[in-house]
């Protein structure tokens, strides 16, 4: 098959250095028409037909942007040669080709266990509620966190409750008792034991967690994992890791250590110690360690998300395991891979100069407004009026002066330069007309709504 595909001036250089990598991947020939307009989405047929070279290249099919709507049929009858439209993006083309990246199935093998803090503060069905909303985030484990000192006398019941919902349940908690209790009622993991109540573990049936006396005592845990291993009692370790400043470092050598000492034993990491404990956004730091757990193999995570820098936690951790897994088990870095972690700034935002913006102004021949977030600036422009600047109040302020704007399109400029301005603020992509991107929190149709209806300027050669 030997393309021609048809862009504008901007998207030209990245097209041609996309197709270059695809053509003999996909097996395609291919030319690129670069017609007089900075802008291809600005591109109807009727004026494409009208620009068409006289001297096109020989070929079996035209592919159009996504983006240009309208109908192609003139095209085709003027070339002879099936209209194609493409992606709206030119990054998506490996998609519309059907290339795979890096065959990425979104499998993983990391358990996520979520705790609920101060479990017995609850009422039944708020504990329900809760442990839905976790599940649904990924979850595998809801680990119910009990208050020291403040025996639960409804633990069982709240046990019961969640084993008939079909949930995992694990139990948080060094009273004896209590755990016994929750144990019989159907909990499957006990966080955790040292030798302060390891004996006790004998008589639960489950497995518990195995941790040091102190963190900084390793070899306490050996200890208690002898003995664990001498009574059958089924155990993965967590040697603890420790917030910064109070030793974060030394723990994650303790990790290693673990590691090394015990490479067939499961481990478990506790990172809501990080997460909750650092005045950061939690979903970098979620990745980074979720990669240090993929490449020490260690099995399980237990997390919180209860500040609200880490109220994503969970669905944060779920996409991780499932990017590291694919990038330590393929030996790749784990990049171009899978963006919804991508979520304050966007992986690449395309750039215009101040020329080319004044260029696409000077070909429009219609009252549609445009809205840019480009060159450092805001910029609003019409057939009219062109206005550009940093501060969106005074942009509008300006257009308003000179053309006659309705409510619901003030309306609406208002809301598409707060947008704009909120991408330029983040280093984000901005579309007109199109939601921003926030990795996997923008999961679900999208609700965002278009413009109130400009009547245009006729005009036989207006781009839209």
């Amino acid at each position: 098959m030997h393309y021609l595909f048809v862009t504008g001036k901007l998207a030209a250089p990245a097209l041609r250095e996309q197709l270059h990598r695809l053509a003999p991947l996909i097996g395609f020939q291919f030319e690129v028409i670069e017609l007089g307009i900075s802008v291809a989405a600005l591109m109807t047929p009727r004026w494409v037909a009208s620009h068409w070279p006289a001297h096109a290249p020989i070929a079996d099919r035209i592919m159009v942007p996504g983006g240009c709507t309208g109908d192609w049929h003139v095209l085709q009858q003027q070339t002879g040669l099936t209209v194609e439209k493409g992606p709206v993006d030119l990054r998506d083309l490996d998609d519309h080709f059907g290339l795979k990246k890096g065959q990425y199935d979104g499998r993983y093998d990391i358990e996520i266990i979520t705790e609920i803090n101060h479990a017995p503060r609850y009422s039944p069905t708020e504990l329900l509620q809760q442990a839905q909303t976790l599940q649904a985030a990924g979850a595998d484990v809801i680990d119910l966190g009990c208050i020291p000192g403040q025996p639960w006398q409804a633990v069982a019941e709240a046990v019961k409750r969640l084993r008939g919902e079909g949930f995992r349940v694990s139990i948080d908690s060094f009273d004896v008792h209590e755990v016994a209790i929750a144990t019989q009622a159907g909990a499957e993991l006990v966080l955790s034991v040292n030798q302060s109540n390891f004996e006790a573990s004998r008589d639960w049936g489950c497995e518990v967690v195995a941790i040091p006396d102190a963190p900084d005592q390793l070899a306490s845990l050996d200890r208690t994992v002898e003995h664990l291993t001498l009574w059958n009692v089924p155990h993965r370790l967590d040697p603890i890791l420790e917030p910064i400043g109070m030793g974060f470092t030394a723990s994650l050598a303790r990790y290693m250590e673990t590691r090394r000492r015990f490479p067939g034993h499961e481990i478990l990491m506790g990172i809501g110690n990080l997460t909750e404990l650092t005045e950061v956004d939690s979903h970098g730091v979620n990745a980074i360690l979720i990669g240090i757990c993929q490449e020490l193999g260690i099995r399980s995570v237990l997390t919180t998300q209860v500040i609200n820098w880490a109220r994503n936690s969970v669905a944060e951790i779920d996409v991780a395991r499932r990017l590291m897994f694919h990038a330590v088990n393929n030996r790749v870095i784990p990049k171009h891979v899978d963006s919804r972690l991508v979520m304050l700034h966007d992986p690449k935002v395309p750039t215009s100069t101040s020329a080319s913006l004044k260029e696409l102004w000077r070909a429009i021949k219609d009252r549609h407004f445009r809205i840019f977030a480009d060159a450092d600036e805001l910029h609003l422009m019409n057939a009219q009026q062109y206005e550009h600047g940093a501060d969106p109040f005074v942009l509008f302020q300006n257009v308003a002066q000179q053309q006659s704007i309705t409510a619901d399109h003030a309306f609406y400029l208002g809301y598409e330069l707060a947008k704009a301005q909120l991408a330029l603020l983040l280093g984000k992509r901005y579309e007109q007309d199109e939601p921003l991107a926030w990795g996997f929190l923008n999961a679900g149709p999208s609700q965002h709504r278009h413009a109130p209806v400009v009547a245009p300027v006729q005009n036989d050669d207006q781009v839209e």
